[in-house]
């Protein structure tokens, strides 16, 4: 059977996978995750019973932070296993994700920051707690580059001058800034964001599949960036990340808790100015 995973809990349910994230301490994107995201997609792709996955997590701090910065050899290792030649970056994983049979939604209940700001962007929608919600591209101020797709996503969520702020400035949103400029569908209260999500999930999942397939590759054929300009950042990424200043700020940051239950990972825009 299907849905067996080690860094995600899987319940199918109506129509609708719910995948929630657990890969403690703090739900870094590893190559355990990476391995078992393609896992998903390729038992999504194979059974349609599953007609919309729903992703939140199972940490009420974190959805995702970002990579582990320990870990990226590996687990871009291990994301070029899930296409072609040239996938061989989470950012094109990411790109499978957004085209995959299933209709897909995030839940943000916590924080997502980085690589896990762009698997949100990455999904069909998105919606946020209104309490809790927070989403971040750090990677500048860190000395790196946002390198799964969130330059080419945030211009095209938000427009020009947003993705400058949001990627140049490095500071972190609240739900209802992210839900004005267009990076979630809606900011919700805690009470109201799961059977909010539940109905629409449920809704979607009893349509007639070929119209809703058809709808979402039309969507994506409008909206998506090319792939080639993905795979660029992705190679910006690598080349920043091996940087001997950026190297130096992550160390400070280590040092400061990065990749921990911390303040900063908690709050990691407030801790980048500081440095």
């Amino acid at each position: 059977m299907p849905w067996n995973y080690s860094t995600i809990r899987a319940e199918p349910r109506d129509g609708v996978l719910w995948a929630t994230i657990d890969n403690p301490p703090v739900n870094l994107i590893d190559e355990r995750f990476v391995a078992d995201l393609i896992s998903l997609l390729d038992d999504t792709d194979t059974h349609g019973s599953v007609r919309v996955v729903v992703f939140r997590s199972g940490d009420p701090d974190f959805f995702i932070p970002h990579v582990d910065l320990e870990r990226i050899a590996e687990y871009t290792a291990m994301a070029a296993t899930s296409g072609g030649p040239d996938d061989s970056s989470l950012g094109t994983l990411f790109r499978r994700l957004s085209e995959a049979r299933p209709v897909t939604i995030a839940v943000l209940e916590g924080r997502a920051r980085g690589a896990g700001a762009e698997l949100l962007y990455a999904c069909d929608m998105r919606f946020a707690s209104a309490e809790h919600a927070v989403i971040g591209q750090p990677e500048v101020g860190t000395g790196v580059f946002p390198g799964a797709g969130a330059v080419q996503q945030l211009v095209r969520l938000a427009g020009r001058g947003q993705a400058m702020q949001v990627v140049l400035g490095s500071e972190d949103l609240d739900a209802r800034e992210a839900e004005r400029i267009g990076l979630v569908n809606k900011a919700l209260s805690d009470e109201e964001l799961i059977p909010y999500v539940e109905h629409l999930a449920e809704r979607i999942a009893g349509f007639p599949e070929a119209a809703v397939r058809l709808a979402k590759r039309r969507i994506n054929a409008a909206s998506l960036p090319p792939k080639e300009d993905v795979q660029v950042d992705a190679a910006q990424f690598q080349i920043l990340a091996r940087d001997p200043e950026s190297a130096a700020r992550v160390a400070a940051l280590m040092q400061r808790g990065l990749q921990k239950r911390s303040r900063t990972e908690l709050e990691y825009g407030s801790v980048l100015g500081e440095l």
